[in-house]
């Protein structure tokens, strides 16, 4: 990892033109599969689980686009 890369992980970066409108297309789309499974899985640390892992891919989705 370069020293321009690590700064970048742990700087605040404002949303461009455009990009809340994806960030709130990829939260609508994680929010559609968890409700999938909340309605078709058991409640459980299971189904726990599958929510922790929609929020990081979101989290991870749109640090991606911040980013870059």
């Amino acid at each position: 990892m370069t020293p321009l890369d690590f700064d970048n992980i742990f700087t605040y970066h404002a949303p461009k033109e455009g990009q809340p409108e994806i960030y709130t297309k990829i939260r609508n789309k994680g929010k559609e599969f968890a409700v999938l499974i909340r309605e078709l899985s058991p409640a459980g640390r299971e189904q726990s689980l599958a929510f922790t892992k929609i929020e990081e891919a979101i989290f991870w989705a749109n640090a991606g686009i911040a980013r870059s």
